[in-house]
């Protein structure tokens, strides 16, 4: 069953998050340590102003609401999407999967470039994954890449799409990826920003003895013993943190804006890339719909089912790939062709982790640009 959505959270919650904002007890500090340490505390206290000051939650929702939003009702699970057709006929299908501290809401700068392009159309389905948004949030385990892969192909078919594209990044890469993997007969093609870590082919001995593999398996320990320590949290214990985090908005904020300030491209000034409105909506979000535990938890799930292909799990669908320059690590191209049907490589000139969000223009032009290269075999 699918029903149209609004968002609409009572005043006395906004009114909450206000006073808890007010109390807020700030940590010590070095001088002039900047983000060396985590969040740079005067800039997450310039940001606080803001929020307390200028921020106004009701735009937000004002802007959601301008979009189609629905909840779907899937094997138990409430999915939160948004559909926007394109008024063009011919127009793909393609479903966008966002990822963690990100939400559907980093999707929303890029739809005009997707829905009302010249050539190449889309219709636009935004899903907020189970656990994230407005989406239900999980009360067993196993809400992994498979789990909502699985669910996001029973929303496209209800949506009546029998065959559709999909893009992700961070999370939403991994779930595209499975859905790839089990559904072939319904996935045209691969749109893809990023590749978990947890991304391994099925390599002879050989292969793992060439110096690109050792050399990317060196890149990432070293990022993992600098910045990978969130990530560690999330996958072993993430209860025990959010226990904090869905108690005190700032420390929500400042957990969550230490990873936008570290994976964008914004040359060592994190408003080059994100305005404090479009950080703030994002953060606002968790905080309202309380889902910073069912949101990091799934990288507890994730871990136990991981994209280590066996020798049957080649994609044989094709892929697109767009790195990003200041992205988290990726695997090199020659890594990416041993486990997927590589047809498109972009090196863009600019953007990091949170593509759609800083570069919506740049990461449009390349999936039109690979979705033009499907042959028929696929559609």
């Amino acid at each position: 069953m699918i029903t149209p959505f609004e968002i609409n959270f009572p005043q006395s919650e906004l009114d909450d998050l206000n006073d808890r904002i007010k109390k807020t007890r700030w940590p010590d500090v070095l001088h002039n340590s900047g983000w060396k340490y985590g969040t740079d505390l005067s800039y997450l206290k310039e940001l606080t102003d803001y929020w307390l000051l200028e921020f106004n939650w009701r735009t937000i929702e004002k802007q959601i609401n301008t979009f189609p939003n629905f909840i779907a009702e899937i094997d138990g699970n409430k999915i939160h999407f948004i559909h926007i057709k394109s008024s063009k006929k011919n127009a793909i299908p393609l479903l966008i999967t966002h990822g963690w501290p990100g939400s559907f809401l980093e999707m929303l700068k890029i739809i005009p470039y997707l829905t009302a392009a010249e050539n190449l159309t889309f219709d636009v389905v935004i899903p907020s994954i189970i656990g994230f948004g407005f989406s239900s949030k999980p009360t067993t385990n196993g809400s992994d890449y498979s789990f909502n892969a699985t669910l996001w192909h029973q929303l496209m078919i209800s949506l009546g799409y029998q065959k559709y594209g999909v893009q992700g990044g961070d999370i939403g890469a991994g779930i595209s990826i499975k859905i790839a993997q089990q559904f072939p007969e319904h996935c045209i093609g691969l749109h893809l920003n990023y590749i978990s870590d947890s991304y391994e082919p099925c390599l002879n001995e050989a292969e793992r003895k060439e110096q690109e593999f050792i050399n990317y398996k060196k890149l990432l320990e070293e990022w993992e013993q600098k910045e990978g320590a969130y990530a560690l949290i999330h996958s072993t214990k993430p209860l025990s943190l959010a226990y904090g985090l869905n108690d005190s908005p700032v420390g929500l904020c400042a957990w969550i804006i230490e990873k936008f300030n570290a994976w964008g491209d914004h040359g060592g000034a994190i408003e080059n890339c994100f305005s404090k409105q479009e950080l703030l909506a994002n953060v606002t979000l968790y905080w309202l719909t309380q889902t910073i535990h069912s949101s990091t938890r799934m990288y507890y799930e994730n871990s136990q089912n991981s994209l280590k292909f066996g020798v049957d799990d080649f994609v044989k669908i094709p892929l697109g790939f767009a790195k990003f320059p200041k992205e988290i690590p990726t695997p090199p191209r020659k890594y990416i062709a041993k486990g997927f049907n590589l047809i498109q490589y972009s090196i863009l000139p600019k953007g990091g982790h949170f593509a759609a969000l800083e570069q919506p223009e740049l990461l449009a032009e390349d999936i039109i640009s690979f979705f033009t290269k499907i042959d028929d075999t696929y559609l």
